[in-house]
């Protein structure tokens, strides 16, 4: 059963990123599956080290990029909740170039007041380059006064 509790399209959830860090790394959401979101980032000038490699940083961005996206749709009222970051781990096991990373967000906890979500990031040949896990704590969102 799909954990999410709305399903907007790929246009509505690529809207969202406009003026983030998510546009400046280049980062596109590609599928809302039943088991997972997914959305890919370039290893290119944006995304790179020093050295030429894939940034660490860049990768634990997409992980957590997706993985704040899936909390987001599955809270129960949006209106009244958000899921904020409250950790995130990362390892990074394959060194990249150049090309495009795949990042897959599912879900390892979904509870009242956190949520906890595993991000698998591979190359175009399906391996792995890092694998994440985010935790997010579901606070209330502040009400207007009145």
């Amino acid at each position: 059963m799909p954990p999410w509790k709305r399903r907007p399209s790929l246009d509505q959830l690529n809207a969202l990123t406009p003026g983030t860090l998510g546009e400046a790394l280049g980062i596109r959401i590609t599928a809302l599956d039943d088991d997972a979101l997914r959305g890919t980032m370039p290893v290119d000038a944006r995304t790179r080290q020093p050295f030429g490699l894939l940034h660490g940083g860049a990768s634990v961005a997409l992980a957590e990029t997706l993985g704040s996206l899936a909390a987001w749709l599955c809270l129960d009222d949006p209106d009244r909740e958000h899921a904020v970051g409250l950790e995130i781990n990362a390892n990074h096991v394959r060194a990249l170039r150049e090309g495009v990373v795949t990042g897959s967000a599912r879900p390892e906890h979904l509870g009242r007041s956190t949520q906890v979500w595993s991000i698998r990031v591979e190359d175009g040949a399906g391996r792995l380059v890092c694998v994440s896990r985010l935790t997010m704590a579901v606070v209330a969102r502040p009400q207007p006064a009145g």
